[in-house]
């Protein structure tokens, strides 16, 4: 399908949503009507492109038929043929924009995300990094009004995380936040280094699309349900009945552990949501794995043991590695003020390689 005619497609499917949201039978379905709605509004930018670029395209022809007119008046002529110089600028960018905004979409964009950040290497300093992260992404989700569900945290002393996870939901989540999986590493001088040293430590983010149940199929048969008391810090007894939760998935060893809420019924939902991310996940790794030729379509790989970024507070920087991009902006980052700056950029440049790929 030519460029054209996949526009023309675009048009026609933004007039058949327009309709069906006047019809009787979707005004009376508010679920319905929402989705129409929703579509509607995400194709609407992409539209009135397509709309200027038919315009441009007409006044081109209409200029070139001037120029041509061997009756027409020599100073017409010459005004034609300045303005086609600049519609056929005009028309190049629009088709560039156009190009861009029809560019296949990864079809968890949509989605909601579960978020894990894990101490990494660094001992003590990578819990405190880990905790400043999973901050950092809460204050990021209250920019964008997105809601920031903990699911659970596993603390250390002197208020670091050994690991903690999150749903967070809101429009096109994961598109946005998918970005962030990978190796994060900070490089500061402790609190209790005497000598001004700076210290390297890392923790990892994963980033995964919530499903829904019929996204991922669980046979009850094939996971492994343990109870148990729950813990506090240090290993001290933090509930007297057995509603901790331990769920393993035997045909792929995911285990999954939660804790945090007094009733065993909801450690047990929460298991199996964070369970059934995890599963989808490793399927789609599966995947990608046998598509080698896809993941240079990303911007990195996506794989855990990558390093992406790295936050040095020494230098007030932030280096997001994989587009070579520096901020000395370290502390708006960390207050999520500033993060979207860098998910930009990585959105254009993923879109750039994608336009490539395409040419």
């Amino acid at each position: 399908m030519n460029l054209e005619e996949n526009l023309n497609k675009i048009l026609s499917r933004y007039d058949e949503l327009q309709k069906k949201t006047t019809s009787e039978e979707v005004i009376n379905s508010p679920k319905e009507y929402a989705v129409i709605s929703k579509e509607l509004s995400e194709i609407l930018p992409t539209v009135e492109l397509i709309k200027e670029f038919k315009k441009i395209k007409k006044e081109i022809t209409d200029s070139k038929n001037i120029i041509e007119d061997e009756k027409a008046d020599n100073e017409i002529k010459e005004m034609a043929t300045s303005e086609l110089d600049n519609l056929i600028i005009k028309e190049k960018e629009l088709e560039k924009k156009i190009q861009i905004a029809v560019l296949p979409k990864d079809k968890d964009d949509s989605k909601n995300a579960v978020l894990e950040v894990r101490a990494g290497t660094g001992g003590d300093e990578a819990g405190l990094f880990a905790a400043d992260l999973f901050r950092m992404y809460q204050r990021y989700c209250d920019h964008r009004s997105w809601k920031f569900e903990i699911l659970s945290v596993s603390e250390s002393l002197a208020g670091s995380y050994k690991e903690a996870m999150a749903v967070v939901s809101g429009d096109n989540v994961f598109s946005r936040l998918k970005f962030e999986s990978g190796v994060h590493r900070v490089q500061r001088v402790p609190d209790t280094e005497a000598s001004g040293r700076i210290h390297t430590s890392a923790a990892t983010v994963a980033v995964l699309p919530e499903v829904e149940d019929v996204e991922v199929n669980i046979d009850e048969k094939d996971l492994r349900i343990d109870v148990y008391r729950a813990s506090g810090p240090g290993g001290q007894s933090v509930n007297t009945t057995d509603s901790a939760v331990r769920i393993t998935h035997i045909p792929t060893n995911i285990v999954v552990q939660q804790q945090d809420e007094k009733s065993q019924h909801k450690n047990k939902a929460k298991a199996l949501k964070i369970l059934r991310a995890r599963i989808y996940d490793y399927e789609q790794s599966k995947l990608k794995k046998s598509q080698s030729e896809a993941r240079k379509n990303q911007v990195g790989s996506g794989d855990r043991s990558e390093r992406i970024r790295t936050y040095n507070f020494p230098q007030g920087r932030v280096t997001d590695h994989r587009i070579n991009l520096t901020m000395h902006k370290l502390e708006q980052v960390l207050s999520g003020e500033s993060l979207d700056e860098i998910i930009n950029e990585l959105l254009e440049k993923d879109k750039e390689i994608k336009l490539s790929n395409l040419n």
